[in-house]
């Protein structure tokens, strides 16, 4: 076990990229310890053997399309006339429109990469500073994981044997307090730093509106078709990627074939890298599993308390700190053999638990040093990353008093999704 380990993570601190590093310490675990050789392929293979990752590839395409057909620039200018007039307003569009997004793409790269580009270039030309600008952007792109649908949650709903119509319905009230939070501080933030704000223009409203509602009703169409039961979560990327084409072609006329093919080769790779990850993890799992090692972690953590607040603390603390280092794909595949049994073991409602452990590995996705929204948003915006780790310190503040809240008030997760969805 001790070679296993020593791989993984000198393999992790040389830069090999975190999918290699893992399946690599994975194998080099199973000839180690003088597991058949099939075991490296079957459990690699059974990993992702779920028609509930199908909806993966699919969601990720749906939020390409969206970006590629100029669909996130109509959502901007909605979410810019609805939200400009408070102090700040760009600030609180761009949090809005992440909002919005997240109904569509379920990733928060997705956000920060394609409706990011707009929010920053549209901030700083109407002077706000960089900082500020990359850091908001940053911040409201994980919401798109926790807002249905979201990838992690279908991996986590894929893992755990978890309703996945529930988990997006339970992430609906943690997104939008997310926003509701995130928007206050930049509040705040505009009062104390005097940036500018547009004046209410109704009728602009109403213009864009008309022009972008076949952008924004598509949350709508996929949380409608969950609670009526008109389709599946997998059914659900199908409609989200036949709905952007159909709008981006037909309608804004936006989306040519050289574009079209090259949003399938994007969105290729990053669904084989997520999936790939997804195998590679399950590897890693069964060794950890074989060799007693989930069972000593969680026995760690039972043996701090058995009190649910306290076990749930921890758990809390553990994957923040994982988040700012990995994947989540690859930290849930990783970590839920070892914390199920916990969350059993107290207990725990497996829709709740799901929102905390997702809403655990986006805030680590924005927090210094390796945050991987960070590099994303510093790539797109030309900024040092130093300079964006002192301005998305704030921005962690609201993030990190909704993670709390939605730990501790379950009620806030679980009263959407067992209300219209049977459990």
């Amino acid at each position: 076990m001790l070679a296993f380990f020593i791989s993984f993570v000198i393999l992790l601190l040389i830069g090999v990229p975190i999918s290699i590093s893992i399946g690599s310490s994975a194998i080099i675990g199973c000839l180690w310890l003088g597991y058949p050789l099939m075991v490296i392929g079957q459990k690699m293979i059974s990993g992702i053997d779920s028609f509930l990752l199908i909806a993966i590839p699919l969601f990720v395409l749906a939020g390409n399309l969206m970006n590629a057909g100029k669909i996130t620039e109509k959502i901007f200018n909605f979410a810019k006339e609805l939200v400009g007039w408070i102090p700040g307003g760009l600030g609180h569009a761009n949090i809005v429109a992440s909002v919005i997004f997240a109904g569509m793409s379920g990733s928060a790269a997705a956000d920060a990469g394609g409706l990011g580009t707009i929010e920053m270039e549209a901030m700083t030309s109407n002077g706000y500073d960089a900082e500020f600008s990359a850091a908001v952007t940053a911040a409201s792109s994980v919401i798109g994981p926790i807002f249905p649908p979201s990838i992690p949650l279908i991996i986590y709903g894929s893992i755990a044997s978890v309703s996945v119509s529930q988990l997006f319905m339970g992430g609906v009230f943690p997104g939008l307090i997310m926003g509701l939070a995130l928007m206050i501080l930049v509040y705040i933030m505009a009062l104390r730093r005097g940036y500018p704000k547009d004046r209410f223009n109704p009728r602009a409203l109403v213009k864009q509106f008309f022009a972008s509602v076949l952008s924004i009703i598509t949350p709508l169409i996929i949380l409608s078709g969950f609670t009526l039961g008109w389709f599946t979560p997998t059914e659900a990327s199908s409609v989200a990627v036949g709905y952007a084409l159909l709008i981006a072609v037909f309608v804004y006329h936006t989306l040519d074939w050289k574009t079209f093919k090259t949003c399938l080769l994007e969105s290729a790779l990053t669904s084989a890298n997520t999936l790939f990850i997804i195998g590679a993890s399950t590897l890693f799992s069964y060794v950890l599993i074989k060799e007693g090692v989930s069972v000593t972690i969680a026995g760690f953590i039972l043996g701090i308390s058995a009190n649910p607040t306290v076990s749930l603390l921890v758990i809390n603390i553990l994957l923040l700190i994982l988040g700012m280092f990995m994947e989540p794909g690859a930290i849930l595949t990783l970590m839920l053999p070892v914390l199920l049994p916990i969350a059993h073991g107290l207990n725990l409602d497996m829709v709740h638990f799901g929102i905390v452990i997702v809403l655990n590995l986006m805030i680590g996705q924005v927090t210094p040093p390796f945050g991987v929204c960070l590099f994303i948003v510093s790539d797109v915006a030309k900024l040092e990353l130093n300079k964006l780790y002192r301005s998305i310190l704030p921005f962690l503040i609201p993030l990190i008093i909704v993670l709390f809240l939605c730990t501790y008030a379950s009620g806030i997760v679980t009263w959407l999704p067992y209300r219209f969805i049977a459990k």
